[in-house]
């Protein structure tokens, strides 16, 4: 942009100093230039009226108010041209003579000019081009300073208050009632002094993604009414050891002379994993960095006033040394919001857009468990733009209801088109999935069965648990594997053989039944202990590792067992499936005719759980 605005100088320059040159050869430009003779001929002939003598030049206007010009010797008068031409005097005596002589500036401007032009333009070429490159040496002396910083301290400087507050933020009581401690800090840090009380230098959200983090963050600075500095941990990395160390200074010195104020690093995790962590050098920058802001938080300087927020959703890969007290000694969960905090973030989101009277946000809250606050939002925005397209002006329960699917497992595909034989089979698969959850009893109750095509799916059975669950038993994992496999097991009974939609269902019900054995204790042959230490490696790419703390015959012992986990939920799903073959008919066949059933069609057909 600024080569682009330099250009545009260049040639603004240029255009000018043409005009310039051009107007002042205008003003020098004659009409039409003759011979000596041919004045002399016409002085001669008195058609000759006056004459203005320039240096060597000889302007002349006839009888007719033509005017002419020609050139004579510098060194001859016009008399003693005319004289020398044999002109009577008495046809000398009658002309007109005018002598002018050109001022300085003027004879100066027709010398120089015509070289002047391009030197003044290779100049100034030269000169921004000097501009430039002194813009980049400033820049690259100015490599270590914080730059987010900077703008934000031009934004506080506007506006010091920033307008979010906790009334902006839906749900997360028990997060918000441990931040008011840091409000009432920074706006009355004497009551907290008074009594030998101390605020935590640093605070750490923690949660996973979409639940709130940075709002709640923002809304701390709103309600105190403080410089807000937001950075991002990915900014302080960069390819030079030093440069991130060097960057965190610069924020620091900022967020001190700014006092009482805030210094929020969002994605903690990018420069604060554990140390010694990285192979070769390429993490050693990461580490520097690290190093000074542990200085800067807890070391020989005190930063009173400069309260440190942070959010990540890894807190098991930071460095023990930023959660020692001193540092950020107290950590926040913002976790998933619950039902009631659902309701509450729908509102929020709501406040915007025209609801129709039928859309129920308690309906909706209760279709969406697992939603962060980020997905509510999209959710609520993907029903606007729906209904838009459809040409309404009111947002209805239909539109918020599929964009629930939408947000889960994808856009609709109505353009894949199912051959008769791949349809049949589609419903039967789905509606064994269904009916298993139906009939088990510690199954989560069925919302809605379609065939129709989501993302990768080729259909799909939406499952909503009656009530948020914060804990699963065992009994409630056994009837999940029951209702995984039971797609497998509707092909299997009703065509003899399976296909290759089962995939998916196999790999959920091969890592539940894993999970069940190794991580939760669940199992009933294996003692009640976990198996297996997994951790995170970040060398050349993302890549899981598992240390095994047991033995290979433990190994079989577990193989073994999740084995007959699947074995035995495989078995009560073709159970169920032919015991209550004429109920799957009934629901496969309604799905053949409708595509989709709701779950108030499919009570109708298999009754109330």
């Amino acid at each position: 942009m600024k080569t682009l605005k330099n250009l545009i100088i260049i040639v603004v320059i240029f255009l000018a100093l043409a005009a310039f040159f051009s107007l002042y050869q205008n003003n020098n430009k004659t009409v039409k230039e003759i011979g000596i003779s041919d004045f002399v001929a016409k002085v001669r002939n008195g058609e000759v009226t006056q004459v203005t003598v320039k240096d060597s030049s000889l302007e002349f206007t006839t009888a007719d108010n033509e005017k002419f010009t020609t050139k004579k010797e510098t060194a001859d008068s016009l008399a003693e041209l005319l004289k020398n031409y044999d002109v009577p005097a008495d046809k000398i005596k009658d002309l007109k003579v005018e002598v002018k002589t050109d001022s300085g500036l003027s004879g100066w401007l027709g010398i120089l000019l015509p070289s002047l032009i391009p030197l003044l333009f290779i100049i100034g070429f030269f000169w921004l081009m000097a501009r430039q490159v002194q813009g980049m040496n400033n820049r690259a002396m100015g490599f270590g300073q914080d730059t987010a910083s900077a703008e934000d301290d031009k934004k506080n400087k506007k506006d010091k208050k920033p307008k979010t507050t906790f009334k902006d933020v839906a749900g997360a009581k028990e997060a918000k009632q441990e931040l008011v401690e840091v409000v009432e800090f920074l706006s009355n840090p004497k009551k907290f002094t008074e009594v030998g009380a101390k605020i935590p230098r640093g605070v750490l959200l923690v949660g996973p993604a979409g639940t709130g983090k940075t709002l709640l963050a923002k809304a701390v600075s709103g309600e105190a009414g403080v410089p807000f500095f937001n950075v991002s941990g990915s900014e302080f990395v960069e390819m030079f050891v030093g440069v991130g160390a060097s960057r965190v200074r610069s924020l620091f010195q900022k967020a001190k002379k700014n006092a009482p104020c805030i210094i929020f690093i969002d994605e903690l995790d990018a420069i604060g994993r554990q140390r010694g962590a990285g192979l070769g050098g390429s993490h050693d920058e990461r580490e520097q960095t690290l190093n000074q802001i542990l200085v800067e938080m807890d070391g020989f300087e005190t930063n009173a006033g400069v309260v440190i927020l942070a959010a990540t959703n890894r807190p098991d890969v930071l460095d023990s040394a930023l959660l020692r007290p001193g540092r950020f000694d107290r950590r926040v969960v913002v976790d998933l919001p619950d039902m009631n905090d659902r309701v509450e973030i729908l509102k929020v989101h709501a406040q915007n857009k025209p609801l129709n009277k039928d859309v129920d946000l308690h309906r909706v809250a209760e279709r969406t468990p697992g939603f962060s606050g980020a997905d509510l939002a999209n959710l609520l925005n993907e029903a606007a733009i729906l209904t838009a397209k459809r040409n309404k002006k009111k947002i209805s329960l239909d539109e918020v209801l599929e964009s629930i699917e939408k947000v889960m497992l994808g856009p609709e595909r109505r353009s894949r088109v199912l051959n008769e034989k791949e349809k049949k089979i589609t419903a039967y698969h789905e509606a064994g999935h269904a009916l298993l959850a139906h009939k088990l009893p510690n199954a989560d109750p069925v919302h809605k069965v379609s065939i129709i095509s989501r993302g990768t799916a080729g259909g799909y059975t939406f499952k909503v648990p009656s009530e948020d669950k914060h804990m699963h038993t065992r009994s409630y994992f056994i009837d999940e594997l029951s209702v995984l496999l039971a797609g497998h097991a509707s092909e299997k009974t009703v065509f003899g053989e399976v296909t290759t939609g089962a995939t998916s269902d196999l790999k959920r019900a091969t890592n539940l039944a894993r999970s069940l054995v190794t991580e939760f204790g669940m199992s009933e042959k294996l003692p009640p202990r976990t198996f297996g230490d997994r951790e995170e490696l970040i060398f050349l790419g993302r890549e899981i590792s598992e240390q095994r703390d047991y033995s290979e015959k433990t190994a079989q012992a577990i193989d073994k067992e999740v084995d007959n986990l699947i074995i035995n939920a495989y078995a009560k799903s073709c159970d169920i499936i032919k015991t209550e073959k004429v109920m799957l008919d009934k629901i496969a066949n309604a799905l053949l005719e409708k595509e989709t059933l709701e779950k108030e069609e499919f009570e109708a057909i298999v009754g109330k759980k």
